[in-house]
This record gives structure tokens, sequence and C-alpha cells, in this order.
């Protein structure tokens, strides 16, 4: 019990230091009477995107209508569908990691 206490408290000290330390490393210098206030237009900003920059990668043009979509995807549902029924019918290895048909493969 002794030890555990021991190695409790250590384990505890040492995490208080590494706290203290990041908050100095990270710590901004900077006092608010030296920031100056910067005016930018709502236009500058471009909208957030997830690993995107938007002059690398232009939008695309064509639009896919939503039938073609739900169609693809109800495609896509029946060979899976297909696929798990065939393997239950007769589950072997070759056929559990065997490619899918699907063109919707990511």
């Amino acid at each position: 019990m002794l030890m555990f206490l021991m190695a409790l408290s250590l384990s505890g000290f040492g995490v208080a230091l590494m706290c203290i330390a990041f908050a100095a490393a990270t710590r901004d210098e900077r006092s608010p009477i030296d920031e100056k206030p910067v005016k930018v237009l709502a236009a500058q900003i471009a909208p957030p995107q997830f690993f995107v920059d938007n002059a690398v990668v232009p939008m695309p043009q064509a639009r896919v209508p939503l039938e073609v979509l739900l169609l693809q995807i109800e495609r896509h549902i029946r060979l899976e569908q297909a696929a798990a029924e065939s393997f239950i019918a007769y589950p072997t290895s070759a056929s559990l990691h065997s490619r899918t048909t699907s063109p919707l493969v990511h």
C-alpha cells in the first residue's frame, strides 16, 4: 500500500510539473495594449475547409441529379446484400476476402 501511495504521489507531482512547463511554453508574450485591431473584410475570409485550399482545388461545375445518386446507392446496397447472402449460403475464406463488384468502393 505504501508503494502504491508513493507511486501515486510521484505521478501527481510529475503531472503537475508537466502542466506548469506546458503553460509556460505556450504562454503568449504580447500584452493586450500592444495589439492593434485589424479590420478584415468578410469577403477576404474564405470559409474553413477540411484539409483543402480553395485556390488549389477548383469546385466541380457539373451537378449530378439526386435520382442518379440514389440509384447508384440502391444498386450498391443490392450488390452488398447479394454478396452477404451468398456468403451465408456458402461460407468460404475466399468469398469473405473477395473484392466487391460495386463501383462505390472507397
